[in-house]
């Protein structure tokens, strides 16, 4: 019997102890946030309407194609141009920017150049050679430069010889 009433009497303590408020501190910062003042919300914008646009330029040119330039009839006919039949030489494959001449030598009374390309391969030019990805005639080599006739096509399709020079780099 004994066991009994201790049994019950511990029951009863544990609960006894579980009848508290629970979560009386949540109620608690509830209350006090609702004495807080309040902040303000602006209004939403007003939403402007759609209005549809009618796109009528089909006619025009589409920047985003690109386009093959066409050669004018005057350079058909007989003016500047290269010769694309041609067979390329190895130095016509970089950029002439990126080409260096690096030495002369002179073998008789022929006159040569050893330009050096971008991956490190070295080359023996002579006049009448072409390098770089302009159509690059050699035309004249001394000991500390080398003189280019090149062929470009501008904007409009036309093409035009221009001058270039390639100095020794010491």
């Amino acid at each position: 019997m004994m066991l009994r009433s201790v049994l019950i009497g511990i029951s009863l303590l544990a609960l006894a102890s579980c009848s508290g408020e629970q979560y009386s501190d949540l109620r608690q910062f509830v209350k006090e946030s609702d004495s807080l003042p309040r902040g303000r919300i602006p209004p939403l914008p007003d939403v402007k309407p759609y209005e549809p646009f009618n796109y009528n330029a089909y006619e025009l040119v589409d920047p985003f194609k690109p386009r093959k330039i066409e050669p004018p009839k005057s350079a058909t006919a007989g003016g500047i141009q290269p010769d694309l039949n041609r067979r390329k030489e190895p130095l016509e494959a970089y950029p002439i920017e990126n080409l260096r001449m690096v030495g002369a030598l002179q073998q008789g009374k022929a006159n040569f150049a050893l330009i050096k390309s971008p991956d490190n391969n070295l080359f023996r030019v002579k006049s009448g050679n072409y390098m770089g990805q302009n159509f690059g005639l050699i035309t004249e080599i001394s000991e500390t430069a080398i003189k280019l006739k090149e062929i470009v096509q501008d904007s409009g399709g036309d093409w035009a010889e221009r001058i270039s020079t390639i100095t020794l780099v010491e």
